[in-house]
């Protein structure tokens, strides 16, 4: 239990080396924490887009990045057939554990999917389901599948964007095409809306970025260095 927990307060972005990161501090810790009870929406979007982009849990990532680019629906066997694919890396040997990766999935799938029972209230409770990113299909011919849900630009703070782009663009000023399009797959955001969305934060003329699109290259650029953790504090202190 204690090594499951330490395992997840990582993939959060929470711990780093064991000890609590500044995002913890920021938002969970006792003396101070802006949303220590997860009441916030957007605080779950900020635990997502870690969860996915770190890739602690791996197939978390595989799932929303690499999977989501070429199927919007799935189901439990085609996921996992993909993750073996994935780990079929000439050069290691044990990688891939078919019980283990079965197990994973479902954890996944408690995590993101709402029941469609109500058999317990426990399984209302996972972290994430809120988010409403998966939906489950169910039909007599193929059984129960899973399909991305496509969100809207205004179903996330403008600062949640705004964090995420200051995090994934790390030392550099310039925000390439290919990251905004990670940073659409992982918030299931078609790109015309997380661009809609850029360009909202941009219109405020507070934060200094600019997105541009000259001659067929798309970017967003930072014209002054912004700390990610001013933004989020920008954002819990107006709310």
């Amino acid at each position: 239990m204690v090594s499951a927990i330490r395992f997840w307060f990582k993939a959060f972005g929470l711990t780093e080396n064991d000890m609590l990161t500044e995002l913890a501090h920021l938002v969970f810790t006792d003396d101070g924490g802006f949303d220590r009870f997860l009441e916030d929406t957007n605080t779950l979007w900020l635990l997502h887009y870690n969860l996915t982009n770190y890739g602690i849990a791996s197939i978390y990532r595989l799932l929303f990045l690499e999977y989501q680019r070429e199927h919007k629906e799935f189901d439990r066997e085609s996921l996992q057939q993909f993750i073996k694919r994935k780990c079929s890396v000439p050069e290691q040997k044990n990688v891939y554990n078919e019980n283990t990766v079965k197990k994973d999935i479902n954890v996944l799938l408690q995590t993101y999917v709402a029941p469609t029972s109500l058999k317990s209230l426990e399984d209302f409770s996972a972290l994430l389901i809120a988010l409403n990113l998966i939906r489950s299909n169910s039909t007599e011919n193929k059984g129960i599948s899973y399909n991305f849900n496509e969100i809207s630009s205004d179903a996330v703070a403008p600062e949640i964007i705004l964090y995420s782009l200051i995090d994934i663009k790390g030392e550099d000023n310039t925000v390439s095409f290919d990251k905004l399009k990670e940073l659409s797959l992982i918030f299931c955001m078609p790109l015309t809306e997380l661009i809609e969305a850029i360009r909202r934060i941009e219109a405020k003329g507070r934060y200094s970025i600019h997105y541009t699109d000259n001659s067929g290259i798309k970017n967003v650029q930072f014209t002054r260095t912004l700390n990610k953790y001013d933004v989020l504090r920008d954002y819990y202190q107006a709310i």
